[in-house]
């Protein structure tokens, strides 16, 4: 994707219309992703925000959940929903402390970004050692390829092979990849040893 602020800015204000019934999907993955009380949680491309609340609900008082998006115009239909915690950034450059964060979680990312394995790695930085991480899509592969007109292949970046080399090389441990019709989720935990 050429400029994602265009493509994101251009559909900002009807965007969470268009998938109206994705709030269990977010619920489902939120909860195996495990998000406890107390985390202090990234949203990594946040969008409009729709897992914030969810994040928010799993993460309780205690903790601290942080959207971070590029498009301004997706964080201005976040806040029209009352979502806070907001932040526009980057996620190649997070304006988060190295370590800070016990949960990353980032929807329907990383098909959109010009360079995940540095992407990828700079969710790492931000993670502690142990934290967990989230990549989650409420479509499939298969329906998502189809709904675009596209075959499934080896390269897509989130076929099961590319994403866990990727999450490797950046730093985490895949732990779980479920490449279903509904949805894709992947699961990782940030190890000790810096990236390669």
């Amino acid at each position: 994707m050429a400029d994602p602020r265009a493509f994101f800015g251009a559909r900002a204000a009807r965007w969470e219309e268009r998938f109206p019934d994705d709030g269990p999907a977010f619920e489902r993955a939120v909860a195996e992703l495990g998000v406890r009380s107390g985390d202090v949680v990234l949203d990594a491309g946040c969008g409009t925000g729709r897992a914030l609340p969810v994040l928010c609900e799993a993460a309780g008082s205690g903790g601290t959940v942080v959207g971070v998006d590029l498009t301004g115009e997706m964080l201005a239909a976040a806040l029209r929903r009352g979502r806070t915690g907001l932040v526009q950034g980057d996620v190649l450059r997070l304006p988060l402390r190295t370590g800070s964060c016990d949960v990353v979680f980032a929807s329907g990312l990383l098909s959109h970004l010009a360079d995940p394995a540095a992407d990828l790695a700079e969710l790492a930085r931000v993670g502690r050692p142990g934290a967990r991480l989230g990549l989650f899509h409420p479509v499939g592969r298969a329906a998502l390829a189809r709904r675009h007109g596209r075959e499934l292949s080896p390269d897509d970046v989130r076929s099961e092979p590319r994403t866990r080399a990727l999450l490797e090389g950046a730093g985490w441990e895949c732990t779980t990849v479920d490449d279903a019709a509904d949805r894709w989720l992947v699961l990782a935990v940030r190890l000790s040893r810096a990236a390669r």
